[in-house]
Formats: C-alpha cells, sequence, structure tokens
C-alpha cells in the first residue's frame, strides 16, 4: 500500500508542477535563510519544509503535513451534510494527495464526524495522525462544558470506537473548563498516555488571551504533562494569537495549529454577503462577522490577497494559507471543505515560498485593514 500511494502522490506532484510551471516561471520564488528563522522564531523569507512539519518537541512530537484537513464540516456546521461515499472518498483522496493529519472531536455531529473519519481512514490508520476532542457535556456544546476526568476517559473510549482504532494520537481539551482544574486534565490525560490509549496532548480554545485562564492554564497543563500542540483560531482576519499566543508556543515548544485559517470560507470568496445559511447546520448564522454588512465592510481583507494573488498566480485562498505558514515554522493550519478542488488548491499553497520584502509588504497591508464584527456572539455555545 505504501509504494501504491507513493505512485499516485507522484503522479500527482508531476501534474501540480507541470499546471503551476508558467504561472510559477515569472515569480521570483527565493530561498529563506533558515538560521535567521531559528534565531527570532518567525520567517523573513520563507524556505519551508512544503512536505512535513513538527507539533511539539523531543518525545512529545509528531511530524504531520504542512496542512492537515479540517474534517468537522462534512457532517456538521456547514448549512449542508454531504454525501458520506463521497466524504470518505475525499478523506482517502486527501491521504492520497499527501495529507496525514485529520481533525475531527466528539462535538461535532456529535460523534457522526469521528465515525465518518474513523471508516475512511481505517485502511491506511497506520500512516496517518488523527486529532480528535473532549469537553462538552454528552458531546453537546450547547449544554455546557465538561471536563472532569471521569468524563474525559468515557469520551475516549467512545472516540476509540468511532474512530476504530486503538489510540488517538492527539487529543485535545476542546475547550478550557473553568469548573476543572486544567492540572487534573492534564494528569487524566497523562495517565490515558501511559495506558497507550492516547499519544499526545493538546489544547484547543477560542481564543487563548480572553479564555478562563487563558495562557496561564497552557503553562499549568505543560508542567503536568508536556502539550504537543495547540488549536485557535488564526487567519489574515482573525490575528488574535499573534498577542502572546505564538510567542508561548515557541517558549514552551509547542505547535500551532489554526482552525478556519480561511475564516469559515469567507477569505475564499467562496461566501459573500448574498450567501444563505441553514441555521439548523451552520453557526455562520450567529456570528456577527458573517452578517451581510459586516462581510462587505471587511471585503479590503480579500481585496488585498487577490492582488497579491492575481501578480503571482495564486488564489485568495492560497495567499491566505501561504501566508499563515510563513508566520512561524511550527505553525500547521487544518483548512476545512468538502470539495476535492478547494482541497488540492489549499495544498498548493504550501508550495509557494514569500521572499522577505513581499511577505513584509503583505503583513503590512494586512495590519492596515480594520476588522469589523465580532467572531462569536457573547455566551453562544460552539464547538468551533
Amino acid at each position: 500500500m505504501e509504494k501504491s500511494n507513493l505512485n499516485r502522490r507522484q503522479f500527482l506532484t508531476t501534474g501540480v508542477l507541470a499546471t503551476s510551471a508558467m504561472a510559477l516561471a515569472t515569480v521570483g520564488l527565493q530561498s529563506c535563510n533558515a538560521d535567521s528563522n531559528k534565531d527570532n522564531g518567525t520567517s523573513n523569507n520563507t524556505k519551508k519544509d512544503n512536505a512535513k512539519r513538527t507539533l511539539g518537541t523531543g518525545d512529545h512530537s509528531i511530524e504531520v503535513s504542512a496542512l492537515g484537513l479540517g474534517c468537522m464540516g462534512m457532517s456538521y456546521h456547514r448549512s449542508f451534510i454531504p454525501d458520506k461515499q463521497a466524504m470518505i472518498k475525499m478523506i482517502r483522496q486527501a491521504a492520497d494527495l499527501g495529507v496525514n493529519f485529520f481533525d475531527t472531536a466528539e462535538a461535532y455531529g456529535p460523534f457522526v464526524n469521528e465515525q465518518l473519519v474513523g471508516e475512511a481512514l481505517e485502511p491506511i490508520r497506520n500512516e496517518i495522525i488523527i486529532a480528535t476532542k473532549f469537553g462538552f457535556k454528552e458531546g453537546r456544546p450547547e449544554i455546557g462544558l465538561d471536563s472532569r476526568p471521569e468524563r474525559i476517559r468515557e469520551v475516549v473510549e467512545n472516540s476509540l470506537k468511532s474512530l476504530r482504532t486503538d489510540y488517538i494520537d492527539l487529543l485535545y481539551q476542546h475547550r478550557i473548563d473553568p469548573n476543572v482544574p486544567v492540572e487534573d486534565v492534564a494528569g487524566t490525560v497523562k495517565d490515558l498516555i501511559a495506558e497507550g490509549k492516547v499519544r499526545h496532548f493538546g489544547m484547543s480554545e477560542r481564543d487563548f488571551n480572553a479564555s478562563a485562564g487563558g495562557l496561564d492554564a497552557v503553562r499549568k497543563a505543560h508542567a503536568v504533562q508536556p502539550v504537543t500542540a495547540i488549536q485557535s483560531e488564526y487567519s489574515p482576519m482573525t490575528r488574535n494569537p499573534e498577542n502572546g499566543v505564538l510567542d508561548l508556543c515557541r517558549e514552551l515548544g509547542v505547535g500551532f495549529v489554526p482552525y478556519s485559517p480561511l475564516s469559515r470560507g469567507l477569505i475564499s470568496g467562496y461566501i459573500n454577503e448574498r450567501t444563505k445559511y441553514n441555521p439548523d447546520n451552520d453557526n455562520r448564522a450567529t456570528l456577527p462577522r458573517y452578517e451581510p454588512k459586516t462581510i462587505i465592510a471587511n471585503w479590503p481583507i480579500i481585496d488585498i490577497l487577490k492582488e497579491f494573488g492575481d501578480h503571482r498566480g495564486l488564489t485568495v485562498a492560497q495567499v491566505a494559507l501561504a501566508w499563515l505558514l510563513a508566520q512561524r515554522p511550527f505553525v500547521v493550519p487544518i483548512p476545512g471543505t468538502t470539495k476535492l478542488a478547494h482541497l488540492q488548491e489549499n495544498m498548493w499553497a504550501s508550495e509557494y515560498e514569500f521572499m522577505a520584502d513581499e511577505l513584509k509588504k503583505l503583513t503590512e497591508d494586512l495590519s492596515g485593514v480594520e476588522i469589523f464584527g465580532e467572531r462569536y456572539t457573547t455566551g453562544y455555545p460552539t464547538a468551533k
């Protein structure tokens, strides 16, 4: 199977290079100074290992593809639910294209998304990395948080069954629970690691700077069980992690996994002020940033990304993802999609290497745009 997958990947890679050659021929792609990246933890000229990145350090590290696949929207929170067999096929195609990092959670459904991912990846289980999450009562965000040790163990047993596996590669606390000491959470995961049911520990939060305990919670948990990765929203439109979170990751040797790296489809231009959402299966219908007037007000971000991409043969989504990858070598975005064409488009973003001056200029242009609308309604319970 390994040889077959390799042959398919070589074939697809050859096709990508052939179709991209004309667009890239006039672009002055340059290598970065890798040593300077190590010194300051940022990218000046961003020569990347396009195939793999490392989350965490030492015994608590995992090697993953530069871009993972967020699987949530295949069954949850995106207005429609695609055909299950089509999504199984697409997940397997993602693996053939080189993706080895797949993100799901008990809360996505609940349970349904884990079952989908488990069925899709069962034939190649030992070749890929699966991340899932615990943290809500009965797996339902709308009824509250629950990270009690006994609940964590219950979730893990259910997730192992749903995912058709005997171990979870990366287990996140989905949201920090102010009613349960984070040391108890980390200690429970540490015990599960010792039992072989879990391999690595992660923490997920809407905004670590504003959450209960926030960055201090990460430090406290890390002291009990080293954290391999933390996950939070990060995109050219949502840059909260730049206020201390990325620096903490660098300090502790923790990877950072941006969810919604394309702002739930908004940055791609695939949705606009005329888009209609199904309120029964789409949290965007309730989020202030996705109101028609707010989408229009924030459109300058898309204009900047489009202008950059137009001159370099890149789509808006590719520029956004390449920009994220250029921020730190330990950043691994997990864009979600239900369409193979978008999956391929997203993956090609990891091939782009910024020159120092163009990255600086793009970042400055993005920073100059005022963003309107809150990401979430206050108190709104959501898994993403």
